[in-house]
């Protein structure tokens, strides 16, 4: 397994210091992601979905419970993955600098690591179907679905092991959506990363997903394959869900 949540709890503190209140974001969540594989990630707004990517992220530590990486347990450090695992977020602008130029953007994470950038920039934005003129143009002269291309070519230009997108398409015009999702099915397929993609969108996570975790009030309360979800859904809050799609 590519990463292993074991027992995840992460709880919140919030209020005054005699009024405090202990959230459970997520509460003893199990799940894992295979070699290759794409597990969906489905709920309502609020349901910890962003919590459980931050963790996978070695964004969030949890209060209690295990998260593996690649067999092992995460590092207390987190740059030791640093290139290994990646995010595609739902509005580009939250990883591209309106300050860089695109090229720029796309090259930042392998200057993290210290590797020369060579002609991998280029390359990448031709493998997300964009033209290599447009390194030398900012963010906002880019439309929106150009944008993602260019957030997708940063995460994938160190060659990542595993990607979070957490809402990608959300974003985008219908028709951009369905460009993205065909786009993230034929990178995978070159690159052999593995994925969390997680969305409200039930649509899109059944176009790319081999599995599916449903997520209700920090708890994990179905994984099912794709086929079995979609057709015989074994918990009653999945049936609502597919039942409002």
């Amino acid at each position: 397994m590519i990463l292993e949540l074991d027992d995840v709890t992460v709880t919140f503190t919030a209020g005054p210091p005699l009024r405090r209140i202990h959230l459970n974001a997520m509460r003893n969540v199990s799940l894992s992601v295979a070699e290759g594989e794409t597990l969906g990630l489905v709920g309502e707004s609020g349901s910890g979905k962003t919590t459980t990517s931050r963790v996978a992220l070695g964004l969030q530590r949890p209060t209690s419970g295990a998260v593996r990486f690649d067999g092992r347990p995460f590092p207390k450090r987190r740059r030791e993955l640093a290139g290994r695992m990646q995010a595609v977020l739902q509005h580009p602008h939250w990883s591209l600098n309106p300050r860089m130029r695109v090229g720029q953007s796309v090259a930042e994470p392998l200057a993290v690591l210290g590797r020369p950038a060579g002609d991998a920039v280029t390359g990448m934005l031709e493998q997300v179907g964009l033209e290599a003129a447009l390194a030398g143009r900012y963010p906002h002269e880019l439309s929106g679905g150009q944008r993602q291309r260019v957030s997708i070519a940063r995460a994938l230009v160190t060659k990542p092991r595993f990607i979070v997108f957490d809402e990608a398409v959300s974003a985008l015009d219908v028709s951009v959506q369905v460009q993205i999702l065909n786009l993230i099915k034929d990178l995978q397929a070159e690159y052999g990363f593995s994925a969390l993609f997680i969305s409200h969108d039930l649509g899109a996570v059944r176009y790319v997903a081999d599995r599916i975790a449903v997520m209700r009030a920090g708890e994990i309360v179905e994984t099912a394959d794709t086929a079995t979800f979609y057709t015989d859904p074994a918990h009653e809050y999945s049936k609502q869900l597919l039942e409002a799609l």
